[in-house]
């Protein structure tokens, strides 16, 4: 009996925890379905793809796929490694890419991940550990699609309802950790897979703790209750001390995101695009990101990110001019006496665009446009105002992939329930360029048209788009072998110690 319990004591001396937070409660841990932050980031470290970058964002490798290659410009075969399981020990197949590829394209789902499988012709079994994918046409995001995490056959064949399935809080995935605890509003615990296709991950558990409060989340971090942590600028450079940074190394890189006020266009009073032009000429973008991020961000001119083939250098930032904003108002019938009014929503989940909203506020009042404001919860804002539409403009971000694909968030088919369309933009031209686009494997044609669409959204003002953050990670220094990339920090997170 001493001896077991002496066994018992040592495994928990030994064991390791990650300790991180996340500012709200994940909606549904299912690949095909986790929309918001905090449930894509936790479902990241539970679910594989078939392919996915490696850590230069160059090249696509193999994740649960050894080897995946065209049998032609419409074919792709993808052969899948042999020593796969699911976390409750049964074997990974090919019949599971088959039927998470149904159950995306089925009716009974709504998700705006669907729309990248609209090119597929079939998936199809060729025998266990090989899968046939063939396309209608060529498509130039074919094996990016296949990034998505596969769902488990054996388990959700039978599932009727997949959208409030009891999946989503107790699933079954084929990552480096399995879901050990689920408690809404207080901890996630994760724990490393024993039967890893690449290995045990070397840190035991990770353990996300569920905290709304951004001052509070970087208290914790400051205190070492967290391992791993996002900084804000301001914090950065005014609210840290030496002994912080004798405890935690700084990764610093441009995020592959932006920020954006997008105007719900289904409304009268923004579809006239006068008064769109007129509060893009109504703000000051330079100022917004000298006052929240003392130049750790950069001016956002379009919707495709620098560095990128679709980036068009050609589009200019905006300048303020509240001259020529105040003329395009009074010609779209606003007026001292009038004044255009309007409601910015955001969530407090970060502690930047509560603050991004107010200076907004006070810009656009220098034009006579009264903005009024509205903070939520995270889940709130996105289950009351985001995802029903219910909002005159909502203050968010895209995390984006190196390959834009303008058919989720400009396409008007992606404006429906489940898409990522939210401000329903609708415009005939860009509809036919994203189609023309989708079936372009010429790299050079294909960037022309990417900047063209660049150009024509930019000048629509569906979206003011605002700021690109860098992103600021402290990971404390007793976390070892992270190797920081353009990827970010986390492509090889199962090799880390503590």
């Amino acid at each position: 009996m001493r001896y077991i319990f002496l066994l018992f004591l040592s495994i928990n001396i030994f064991s390791s925890t990650l300790h991180l937070a996340t500012s709200a409660n994940p909606s549904r841990l299912n690949p095909i379905l986790a929309t918001d932050s905090s449930s894509s980031e936790i479902t990241g470290f539970l679910f594989n793809g078939l392919v996915k970058y490696d850590k230069d964002l160059s090249t696509i490798i193999g994740d649960l796929a050894e080897e995946f290659y065209f049998e032609d410009d419409t074919t792709l075969l993808f052969k899948i490694k042999k020593n796969v399981k699911w976390h409750d020990g049964k074997p990974f197949s090919a019949k599971d890419v088959v039927f998470t590829y149904e159950v995306l394209i089925s009716s009974k789902i709504s998700s705006p991940y669907s729309a990248n499988f609209r090119f597929v012709k079939s998936v199809e079994v060729v025998d266990e550990l090989t899968v046939r994918v063939k396309y209608k046409e060529p498509y130039f995001k074919a094996l990016e699609t296949w990034m998505m995490g596969i769902l488990p056959h054996h388990i959700l064949k039978d599932e009727q309802n997949l959208m409030n399935s009891s999946f989503n809080t107790n699933p079954v995935g084929t990552g480096a950790y399995k879901l050990h605890q689920l408690e809404h509003s207080k901890n996630i615990i994760l724990s490393a897979y024993d039967e890893y296709f690449e290995g045990r991950a070397k840190i035991d558990t990770i353990s996300f703790h569920v905290i709304a409060d951004p001052m509070t989340r970087f208290l914790m971090l400051k205190s070492s209750a967290l391992d791993v942590g996002s900084i804000e600028p301001m914090q950065y450079e005014r609210q840290l001390d030496d002994g912080f940074f004798k405890k935690f190394n700084i990764y610093e890189n441009i995020s592959q995101s932006y920020t954006y006020l997008g105007f719900n266009l289904r409304l009268e009073k923004f579809k006239n695009p006068k008064v769109r032009e007129a509060l893009s000429l109504a703000i000051d973008r330079e100022e917004l990101v000298k006052i929240l991020f003392f130049n750790h961000a950069k001016v956002c001119s379009g919707p495709f990110l620098p560095g990128t083939k679709a980036f068009n250098e050609d589009v200019k930032v905006p300048q303020q001019n509240i001259q020529k904003a105040k003329e395009l108002l009074r010609e779209a019938g606003y007026d001292e006496n009038n004044p255009f009014t309007f409601e910015i929503a955001t969530s407090n989940s970060s502690e930047i665009r509560p603050y991004a909203a107010q200076i907004l506020q006070h810009q656009l009042k220098k034009a006579g446009v009264v903005v009024t404001l509205k903070v939520m919860e995270w889940q709130a804002f996105l289950n009351m105002t985001v995802f029903p539409r219910k909002f005159d403009s909502v203050l968010l971000g895209w995390g984006l992939s190196p390959t834009p694909d303008p058919y989720m968030f400009w396409h008007s088919q992606s404006d429906k329930k489940g898409g990522f369309n939210l401000v329903g933009y609708h415009n005939p031209q860009m509809d036919k360029m994203i189609e023309e686009s989708q079936s372009m494997v010429d790299g050079e044609k294909l960037s022309n048209i990417w900047r063209e669409m660049f150009k024509i959204i930019t000048d629509d003002n569906p979206y003011l788009f605002l700021y690109i953050p860098n992103s600021i990670t402290a990971i404390s220094k007793e976390i070892k072998n992270v190797e920081p990339s353009p990827a970010g920090i986390w492509h090889n997170y199962i090799e880390w110690e503590k």
